[in-house]
């Protein structure tokens, strides 16, 4: 399966962090059932493989499930043995990507600046993460789209259901999704159908 393909598809891709695994039961029941199709968990989150291979199980046939914040190789390995289907970094390692191509999984590496984009794209990474979108803005994504537009831009950071769609008009072709996906007290209170109806807003305003 090419995943490249399912993202740019749904344009979206939760991402989890920080929580624990009886959380990640609610999240992963919550988002899929809401229609999201690729789900990655952070590895600086505690038991993320743990996570990963819980929800490979409990979710397959539903969504795709991923590593976040994958620095190295190293990392990259222990993801794929846990269950990783791709692979997303915060940055551009091309021993990462090299290892990633070569192994026929999916990966998104982040970048910030052109020659980081253009670099990540030429190693091998079929879409790109724009990071931290939050910070460098929409005016910003506009810009860069401008003389790069044949490479696909995750945006990640800063996404809401206000300002979604403001994202993909200014050029995104998939967005990330945090924290605006997954309020805290749902979590904290187990509340699946709240994430549902989040899930659910967020897949309906990304086929707009």
């Amino acid at each position: 399966m090419n995943l490249t393909e399912i993202l740019l598809e749904s344009r979206l891709v939760a991402i989890v962090r920080g929580i624990s695994r009886d959380e990640a039961v609610t999240a992963g029941d919550g988002m899929t059932s809401g229609g999201i199709r690729l789900m990655e968990v952070t590895l600086n989150t505690s038991n993320a493989h743990q996570i990963i291979a819980d929800w490979r199980e409990r979710h397959e046939g539903q969504a795709y499930i991923g590593a976040g914040t994958v620095l190295n190789v190293s990392m990259a390995k222990e993801a794929v043995a846990a269950g990783a289907q791709f692979l997303v970094s915060p940055n551009v390692d091309l021993s990462v990507i090299e290892y990633a191509v070569e192994h026929g999984i999916e990966i998104w590496p982040g970048a910030m600046t052109p020659t980081e984009i253009v670099a990540a794209h030429e190693a091998g990474a079929r879409a790109v993460k724009l990071f931290p979108m939050a910070s460098l803005g929409i005016p910003y994504l506009r810009e860069i789209k401008a003389p790069l537009d044949h490479i696909p831009l995750l945006a990640t950071g800063g996404a809401t259901l206000e300002n979604i769609e403001t994202y993909y008009a200014a050029g995104a072709a998939a967005v990330g999704l945090g924290s605006a996906l997954l309020p805290k007290e749902a979590l904290a209170s187990g509340d699946a159908e709240q994430i549902v109806a989040r899930a659910q807003a967020f897949v309906e305003a990304a086929k707009r």
